[in-house]
């Protein structure tokens, strides 16, 4: 089989969970980039239509529908609306989550916040955490698997972080929590679901420059904090993950299942500054 075989998504029907901004939005490019037809669904109207117009005047194949992933219903709906106008769903990503608020360090490490600390961790805060980073996850495999199993085929991917991996002190412990759940959860779903022939694996990413958390990943001194920490001495671009997902989608990938690939810039390493 030729490498351009191998990558191939053509006519696959896919959805991406958080689709329209950040890591979504890439994983939803580089599906469409590649000949497949997709929905992404996201909580925000207004980025829905800016991205589906743009990508559509492109020339891609792409539609979108506004979805809280947290209403299970809702999110079905989605899923069968998607399923039913593709004649078939082939490719999943679980992406869709959130980062609201800070762990009990500033990013830099030298700060302790009173907010981010056990004691005063907010109940609703956790709540909304995990049930948008982790029980949304369930959800949306759930709603996979009912239409990739008649089929006996299927990819889903689920993006998980490193900070289930390693514990970030700048991080609240409610998203940490979640994201090693959410790589759990896709190892059990793995094993499952094998016998189908949908495999599930995870995109577990370090410090990309996204939306998350209310874009302070922008800023040029939270880069500069995790140039710091990162071997590779910067934050990653969106674009640097497409490969990685373009490669799980596809028949590249038709041999694995319940991995959880790191694309951390080095991070797990450790420093040497």
């Amino acid at each position: 089989m030729k490498v351009t075989d191998l990558f191939s998504v053509r006519e696959y029907g896919a959805i991406v969970t958080g689709g329209a901004s950040g890591l979504g939005l890439a994983f939803t490019e580089v599906l469409a980039e590649n000949g497949a037809r997709v929905t992404m669904l996201d909580l925000s109207a207004e980025r829905i239509a800016a991205e589906t117009q743009r990508l559509r005047a492109a020339g891609f194949d792409v539609r979108g529908a506004v979805v809280d992933v947290t209403d299970r219903p809702a999110l079905q709906r989605a899923f069968d609306a998607a399923a039913a106008e593709y004649g078939r769903l082939d490719v999943v990503f679980a992406n869709a989550g959130i980062d609201p608020g800070p762990g009990f360090v500033s990013l830099d490490r030298k700060t302790r916040v009173p907010e981010g600390a056990i004691e005063n961790y907010a109940d609703a805060r956790w709540n909304k955490v995990i049930e948008t980073n982790l029980n949304s996850v369930f959800t949306t495999i759930k709603a996979a698997a009912r239409h990739m199993k008649p089929r006996k085929s299927g990819r889903i991917i689920v993006t998980t972080s490193v900070a289930g991996l390693l514990i970030e002190a700048g991080i609240g412990a409610a998203y940490m929590a979640a994201k090693a759940g959410a790589a759990h959860l896709m190892r059990t779903m793995a094993l499952e679901l094998a016998r189908y022939n949908i495999l599930v694996n995870a995109i577990a990413p370090g410090p990309f420059i996204t939306n998350i958390g209310g874009g302070h990943a922008h800023k040029p001194e939270v880069q500069a904090a995790f140039a710091h920490t990162v071997p590779l001495g910067r934050m990653a671009s969106t674009e640097e993950i497409k490969g990685l997902a373009l490669y799980l989608a596809s028949p590249a990938s038709s041999f694995m299942t319940g991995s959880q690939i790191v694309i951390d810039g080095g991070c797990l390493l450790g420093s040497v500054d």
